[in-house]
């Protein structure tokens, strides 16, 4: 180890040195730097060996290090292909095995992302983000293709994908790229609807050479940004916002391009020489190189090169300026590539320095967060829901409370049934409630929780399901869990995941999470397979699939045990052959959808989570929804995309109205509920209704609708 060396704890990674995008804003291909032109198109095997090899070294090198953050990047990477990828990932992990913590992502524009791909994220553990710049027009400004096309539509069709819950534990969030030329708010609307985890809104890279537009034009995009956000509660977390809160009270930055922290980034491109961060290539030709090759140099050697050196100074390597400023504890001068002037390198500012001090200001004088009251529906959001659609705010209301109404009826069943299923549930709730919540989303899910509270499912049979509601939450979290089925059982369902069918035989089966992946102990003992090889041995795993299409992501539920709550039969499982008609069925009418139901498809887009095949139907078809699975139909398919498009508008709205009366007592009696239902899904009327005096309200509507 060099004397006097800091750590790298953030490893990127060029595994494509190409892309499939042609955006015009790309510090890679359309800056100074054009070193990309000499390099290779795809890492080799030697030089991926040696960085997997090099990263181990490093890190035991600095027992510091608890973990390590590795980056798969470009280019594209998906472009140098699913199985290279996952190779490197198994390489990685079975190299830092017993060294420290493995923290794998990945930055794609999502074009070449499909369920193959989902999945071997998932099981790689490879977490994604997504580069959209927001609505369509904002997006399609920049990132175009080769040919001028815009790419919107195939990124929005990925970012749902992944976002779906057989594949959402992969993903990591939207990266927005800012032009102030875009509105602020169709932006944040535009990602906001797609329900990110996270969001990272960047400033266009930029020197004092290339500057970007005055007046604090970017300043004032992010503070309308700040603001709307703040009103909504904070959906998902900024991580500029957010790092700036956390620099007023005295924590490191959580990005590079704030706070005095020292850089303890590298890169190592795809020709195996390794350079300082990328984002220098918007500063000149050859700024990030530092001479050093993964083949030669260990990364201990490469961090004493004078350039790594520099930006570890704190305010002392800061210009005058920055130095005396109310604020460089919190700004630090901003992203050192933004620093770059040719006469006299980076002993500058912020070439966005008024936009940093404005935008820091406005976030250190607003108020603190306070508790924001969830799943209020204001008279105007009934409205907009009685009318057909339903706005973003009163979208979200029904989705949040009725995920609070499935956790609340979860948390009483396992009150009920106590035991080391329940238990096991309840750890997985402490210690990764995200993916938990994902798990308990499955509308399913609350069918089974209704019936199980009204004593209708046997004791033994609710356990079990306690159990597979916190094995799919394991797997989802890469976490460890270990799940003792009972004597006899003959199936698991882990929701939203798929049916596993036990071979015949005595005594115990246990199921086992491990590292995102659902391995099976049989019944004869020995080591545990995973639940792909254990298939062979007359044991069926049935996957929940996906239909993806450009409006909506849907799950193809004809396994789940409690499918049947709607007002028909549910079919078995779809051959391929059938699942093929079903995914060209929903392609074409989410077509006819935005073309013929525009304001309704925001509502499906938001509600819509699961179909059941159902039976009957006749060429017309049939659509229903299980009042107590939200987020589900049951649909019978029709013969026509256009027929198809009308159900599915009818259905969500039955979903609308159930979950209306899930939250409110909109009638007094179930004569006035019915007539009520009634009016909503034929008439169609606008209505009165908040969340204080609900009751009152909703009895005069349904008085007025009767009228």
């Amino acid at each position: 180890m060099t004397a006097g060396t800091r750590a790298f704890r953030q490893f990127v990674l060029k595994v494509h040195s190409r892309c499939d995008l042609a955006c015009d804003h790309c510090y890679v291909y359309r800056h100074a730097d054009q070193s990309w032109r000499r390099r290779p198109q795809v890492i080799t095997d030697e030089v991926a060996a040696a960085v997997v090899s090099r990263i181990a070294e490093h890190a035991r090198a600095h027992p510091e290090l608890a973990g390590v953050h590795v980056v798969l990047h470009g280019g594209e990477p998906l472009l140098a292909g699913p199985e290279r990828l996952a190779h490197i990932a198994g390489d990685l992990r079975a190299a830092l095995d017993g060294v420290c913590e493995l923290d794998l992502r990945m930055q794609t524009n999502g074009l070449r992302l499909d369920e193959d791909v989902c999945r071997m994220l998932v099981r790689e553990r490879i977490a994604t983000g997504i580069s959209l710049d927001g609505d369509r027009a904002s997006n399609d400004r920049h990132r175009k293709r080769a040919n001028g096309n815009g790419s919107y539509d195939a990124v929005v069709r990925a970012v749902r994908l992944i976002g779906s819950a057989p594949y959402r534990s992969a993903f990591a969030g939207l990266l927005c790229t800012i032009d102030v030329e875009n509105d602020p708010l169709d932006v944040y609307e535009a990602l906001a609807a797609l329900d990110p985890p996270r969001v990272d809104f960047l400033l266009p890279h930029a020197t004092w050479d290339r500057p970007p537009p005055g007046n604090a034009a970017h300043a004032r995009w992010l503070t309308t940004v700040h603001d709307r956000w703040t009103a909504d509660g904070r959906p998902f977390p900024v991580r500029l916002f957010d790092s700036i809160e956390a620099g007023r009270d005295g924590r490191d930055s959580f990005t590079e391009a704030l706070g005095l922290g020292s850089p303890d980034l590298v890169v190592v491109e795809t020709d195996g020489e390794i350079e300082q961060a990328d984002w220098l290539k918007t500063a000149k030709h050859g700024a990030p190189a530092t001479g050093f090759h993964i083949l030669r140099h260990t990364f201990d050697e490469a961090a004493a090169h004078p350039g790594f050196l520099a930006q570890g100074g704190g305010s002392d390597a800061l210009s005058r300026q920055c130095r005396d400023c109310s604020v460089v504890r919190i700004c630090g001068g901003g992203l050192y590539g933004h620093r770059h002037r040719s006469d006299n390198g980076f002993d500058n500012p912020s070439v966005y320095c008024e936009d940093l001090f404005r935008l820091i200001g406005h976030i250190l004088r607003s108020p603190r967060p306070r508790p924001v009251r969830r799943h209020t529906l204001t008279v105007d959001g009934f409205d907009s829901l009685a009318a057909g659609g339903g706005d973003g705010d009163a979208l979200r209301a029904l989705v949040g409370a009725e995920a609070s109404v499935r956790r609340l009826l979860i948390g009483a069943v396992c009150a009920r049934y106590p035991g080391p299923e329940a238990s096991a549930l309840t750890r997985q709730d402490q210690h990764r409630p995200r993916e938990t919540a994902e798990t308990m989303r499955h509308p399913q899910l609350g069918t089974w929780a209704v019936r199980s509270l009204e004593g209708r499912v046997p004791a033994p049979a609710v356990r079990q399901r306690l159990g597979e509601i916190a094995m799919a939450a394991a797997v989802r979290a890469g976490t460890h869990l270990r799940l003792e089925l009972p004597e006899h059982t003959v199936e698991a369902h882990l929701p939203g995941m798929g049916r596993l069918t036990l071979p015949p035989g005595d005594g115990p089966v246990v199921l086992v999470a491990r590292a995102g992946a659902l391995l099976l102990d049989s019944r004869s003992g020995g080591k545990p397979l995973p639940v792909a090889e254990a298939a062979v041995l007359s044991i069926g795993w049935e996957p929940v699939r996906t239909i993806v299409t450009g409006e909506f992501t849907v799950l193809l539920e004809d396994g789940d045990p409690y499918r049947d709550g709607f007002a028909a039969e549910p079919a078995p499982r779809l051959d391929e052959t059938a699942y093929a008609r079903w995914t060209r069925s929903f392609t074409e009418a989410a077509e006819l959808l935005r073309a013929r139901h525009a304001p309704r498809a925001p509502g499906v887009r938001a509600l819509l989570t699961a179909c059941t095949p159902v039976r009957g139907g006749g060429k017309q078809g049939h659509v229903a929804a299980d009042p107590h699975a939200f987020g589900a139909l049951g649909l019978a398919l029709p013969e026509t995309a256009g027929a198809l498009a009308g159900l599915i508008v009818e259905g969500v709205q039955q979903v609308k109205f159930n979950a209306l009366l899930d939250l409110f007592d909109l009638a007094g009696s179930d004569e006035a509920r019915e007539s009520l239902r009634s009016a909503y899904l034929d008439r169609l009327p606008t209505g009165a209704i908040q969340l204080d005096g609900l009751t009152a309200h909703g009895r005069r509507m349904a008085a007025r609708l009767q009228g």
